[in-house]
């Protein structure tokens, strides 16, 4: 099945916190939701729990820093009712960037029923397609609903080393795999499941899902059908929903 609609086939079924972590493409899947929901004249909050690159007007035209978030929304009620959308985060930073709200301010917003969806990025990738999480990250809100690992194709099949992979050392300890060494599909299945992986401190009750980017061309999206075999065949239980495309076309489909 091939879709238009990314929001569709990676929300959950009910609306609520959804935390997006891993490499590829993060901040403009959160920010391509956002947009779909406001679509559906939903209400939505993007934010991040680590830090993001401010977005543009086109991902986002309501953006605010506040380091008192709830006192915020009380303060703000007009701009709430007038804008289906905003970006929230507690200050400006250096290089164009968001420092983002504690995981547990993330959950109170939730809990005032202010937005259908809060939306959040997790944990950063320094623009690699791939990485594997430090000690600290990735920072996810307990009450996330849903938890989307997001891996980049481009970095599939490639050696271990920083041109492809965040954090390479700390790939390398969790897989076994030296570097520059072929990453196989089998260390990315482990970077995926492991308890220090990429979705590591999701809660319990969060559904999991994965997202393969960057399938811009026929090669690199029947490299994603395979690896979702794989994953399947090795880890049948783990993920809910698996989904491969490209953000740049705008193609997204459920495998």
């Amino acid at each position: 099945m091939t879709s238009q609609c990314f929001s569709d086939i990676l929300l959950p079924d009910i609306p609520g916190i959804v935390t997006l972590v891993g490499a590829g493409g993060k901040t403009s899947l959160m920010f391509k939701l956002a947009q779909e929901i406001i679509a559906l004249g939903q209400t939505v909050l993007t934010t991040t729990s680590t830090k993001i690159f401010k977005p543009n007007l086109e991902q986002s035209l309501s953006i605010f820093c506040t380091d008192q978030p709830l006192q915020w929304l009380d303060d703000k009620k007009d701009i709430l009712n007038s804008s289906k959308h905003i970006t929230l985060a507690k200050r400006e930073v250096a290089n164009n960037k968001l420092q983002g709200l504690d995981p547990e301010t993330i959950d109170v917003l939730w809990k005032t029923g202010r937005f259908d969806w809060i939306l959040v990025e997790a944990d950063g990738a320094a623009g690699r397609p791939i990485k594997a999480p430090a000690d600290h990250e990735p920072v996810i809100p307990r009450l996330s609903q849903s938890v989307i690992a997001v891996l980049g194709l481009k970095g599939f099949n490639l050696p271990l080393v920083e041109e492809w992979i965040f954090r390479p050392h700390i790939f390398s300890t969790l897989t076994g795999r030296n570097r520059g060494e072929i990453i196989l599909f089998k260390d990315l299945v482990k970077v995926l499941t492991h308890k220090k992986g990429i979705l590591k401190g999701t809660p319990s009750k969060s559904e999991k899902s994965i997202y393969l980017n960057q399938a811009d061309n026929q090669k690199l999206f029947s490299l994603g059908k395979e690896f979702v075999r794989a994953l399947k065949d090795s880890c049948p239980l783990f993920f809910s929903r698996y989904a491969l495309g490209s953000l740049h076309s705008g193609m997204i489909h459920k495998t």
